[in-house]
């Protein structure tokens, strides 16, 4: 839905009511216009509130799209950095598990040899 389309609605639902109100009440020419006067005066300064505030929406979008060009990359290659910084220091570290990791499986397999076999029972 367009902005257009959403302020003309408001609008013709404000001056039905409006009109409803005001004829249905018993008053003299005098107070209807009067009240009429009134209730358009208030009628408009709450529609430029309005426009006024949709004007800083619109303005408020604007600015966060602009900046969000510009954070949203500069983010995205600061993480890539941190994710390779820590490739780059965690590297070392990988290294000596693999080679701790090899050591331990080569000394299981020399037990492995090393120590005898457990003999089977036989059923008797």
């Amino acid at each position: 839905m367009k902005a257009s389309q959403l302020i003309i609605g408001i609008v013709a639902g404000a001056i039905a009511g409006a009109s409803a109100v005001l004829l249905s009440t018993p008053q003299s020419g005098n107070e209807l216009r009067s009240s009429l006067k009134s209730t358009s005066l208030n009628f408009r300064e709450k529609l430029s509130d309005v426009k006024l505030q949709l004007q800083d929406v619109k303005s408020s979008i604007e600015n966060l799209t602009k900046e969000s060009k510009v954070i949203i990359p500069q983010a995205a290659e600061d993480f890539k950095t941190s994710i390779t910084k820590w490739q780059s220091e965690t590297a070392p570290i990988q290294q000596q598990l693999q080679s701790e990791i090899s050591s331990i499986q080569q000394a299981l397999e020399e037990l492995e040899k090393v120590l005898p076999k457990p003999k089977e029972k036989i059923n008797e």
